[in-house]
């Protein structure tokens, strides 16, 4: 991983690529990269194209001209029906977590959740040592194979036999990969074929399942469909073969779900509200609006209207069709080292988990074993996909100014420096997602907070902010580099469990405040 050491250039993050002197073509499967190759000439030009399409709907949001709803084209107007097969039926839970950790993978398969998301994107550093291994934990898992050495029990412990559907998150559109072929080529692309080239359906429970990440408009799921059917019809399976499922999680995309769906009907079998990545778009595509500053992050209900106007209107969309619709993950982690933030977090993970029902949700997501069984209590059967809203909205307004809703301070500035600072650190000593204070962080939520940074100095002096007297703290460039020196100060001085030296702090702090700085909110 090279970094930059220029103060405040961009992030400094290079582009994943194999090692200095590693040598590919021995390290991938014999003749992967032959497979690879016409692919990328189809789909990464593709991709390429998608990405300026999202710089330019960016760029008329900051300038007013904010995503909306559209009458649905004709042939979202005609009759069409997602089959739901048997193996796919229950997902009330859907535990996540990253697929470079064998033992974590190994324990989520074991949990008795319906079904696990194996992620190489939001959790798992992007950097090729990182990918590699969890591709491969991926491969195991899916054959069953993968283990991991319990030192507690002194033993090997593998994958028990169930019925736990296995889906798998790729890196997004917005990701390339270097190093392979003749320049970048999507990122995407590279995880789903590198899947899809090493196994063998007979080995399978279930088809190959992905979890579509990061999408910006319906348009973007014909490359995924195209992408599916072109790697079933060089492995000579079935067009459809390929499954998945995709995270509702930038706010463009919320006007768009059914035609999305409908893109990608042969394959898609619900959606999910990734409502940390979508309060991170909405903050984005709001950015130049004073309105939405807003409060500090762990001070926003679950119920908030912004997040419950898409959770109502996304079952319905769902419903219709005969998709499942999937709610969010829970920051607040269960400990079972502090008794009191364990009740604490397993009470907020029944209330939110309770809410998603009642809103005709199937399941939802959670991130530790202890989860599992809460989360399943609250849903009152497999899924519910016969039932729908009486005199259900379509058009809801899913921008509902966020008025009334938590605090806005100096204290929840600092916390969220803090965090970056810390999640920052963490990925530079290789953990993609780090428990800091009783709340997972990972990828997501440290874009949450960067914004709420820039939101916060873009509109300084116009939003109150409030210190610890109740005095109004203006947001200068200032006021944050000396938030930030303090918090590093304090975060090398006493480090706790975090991972890293003064040395990965000090240049986490570097990286952290510079994406602040110069606008980089784009999710990696």
């Amino acid at each position: 991983m090279t970094i930059v050491s220029t103060r405040n250039v961009l992030s400094g993050f290079s582009l994943n690529r194999p090692p200095e002197g590693s040598e590919p073509e021995r390290e991938l499967p014999v003749g992967f990269l032959e497979f690879l190759a016409p692919l990328h000439r189809r789909f990464t030009c593709w991709q390429q194209a998608l990405i300026h399409e999202r710089k330019q709907v960016l760029a008329e949001a900051l300038q007013g001209d904010k995503p909306t709803h559209c009458y649905p084209r004709e042939a979202v107007r005609n009759g069409w029906h997602i089959d739901l097969p048997a193996w796919c039926q229950d997902q009330r839970n859907q535990m996540t977590g990253p697929a470079d950790e064998a033992e974590l993978v190994v324990k989520m398969l074991n949990s008795g959740a319906p079904g696990v998301m194996l992620d190489l994107e939001d959790s798992t550093v992007n950097e090729w040592e990182h990918q590699r291994l969890g591709t491969e934990n991926i491969l195991a898992a899916l054959r069953g194979t993968l283990t991991y050495f319990d030192k507690k029990r002194d033993k090997v412990v593998g994958i028990q036999p169930s019925s736990t559907v296995i889906w798998i998150r790729p890196r997004g559109l917005h990701i390339s990969q270097g190093g392979l072929c003749d320049g970048p080529m999507s990122a995407s692309l590279f995880d789903v074929a590198r899947v899809a080239y090493c196994i063998d359906p007979a080995e399978l429970k279930h088809p190959l399942a992905f979890y579509i990440p990061k999408s910006e408009s319906a348009e973007e799921a014909l490359w995924w469909r195209d992408l599916f059917e072109a790697i079933a019809e060089a492995r000579g399976w079935p067009r459809n073969y390929i499954k998945c499922m995709a995270l509702v999680e930038s706010h463009p995309l919320a006007f768009q779900m059914e035609e999305f769906l409908y893109n990608l009907r042969d394959h898609i079998l619900g959606l999910n509200l990734g409502r940390w990545d979508y309060m991170a778009s909405l903050i984005h595509f709001n950015l130049s609006d004073p309105e939405w500053v807003l409060p500090d992050r762990n001070t926003i209900p679950y119920n908030v209207p912004f997040f419950q106007n898409l959770r109502e209107l996304m079952p319905e969309i769902c419903h219709k069709r005969g998709a499942l619709a999937i709610g969010g993950m829970t920051a607040l982690y269960p400990s079972r080292e502090d008794a009191e933030l364990n009740a604490r977090a397993l009470e907020v993970l029944a209330k939110d988990k309770k809410n998603e029902a009642d809103c005709l949700m199937d399941g939802a997501w959670t991130g530790h074993p202890d989860q599992n069984q809460i989360a399943l209590e609250q849903f009152p059967k497999p899924n519910q996909l016969q039932s729908r809203r009486p005199h259900a909205e379509r058009y809801p307004d899913l921008r509902p100014v966020p008025e009334g809703v938590g605090q806005r301070t100096l204290a929840g500035t600092r916390a969220a420096v803090r965090t970056v600072i810390r999640y920052r650190n963490g990925v530079l000593n290789g953990k993609g997602a780090s428990l800091l204070d009783g709340y997972m962080e990972d990828l997501a939520t440290d874009r949450i907070y960067r914004l709420m940074i820039a939101q916060r100095m873009r509109h300084n002096g116009h939003v109150p902010v409030v210190g610890e007297s109740g005095e109004l703290v203006v947001h200068t460039p200032e006021l944050i580099t000396r938030l930030f020196d303090e918090e590093l100060e304090k975060l090398v001085a006493n480090p706790g469990k975090d991972l890293g030296t003064p040395e990965t702090f000090r240049e986490a702090r570097r990286i952290s405040e510079a994406m602040v700085v110069n606008g980089e909110f784009d999710p990696i």
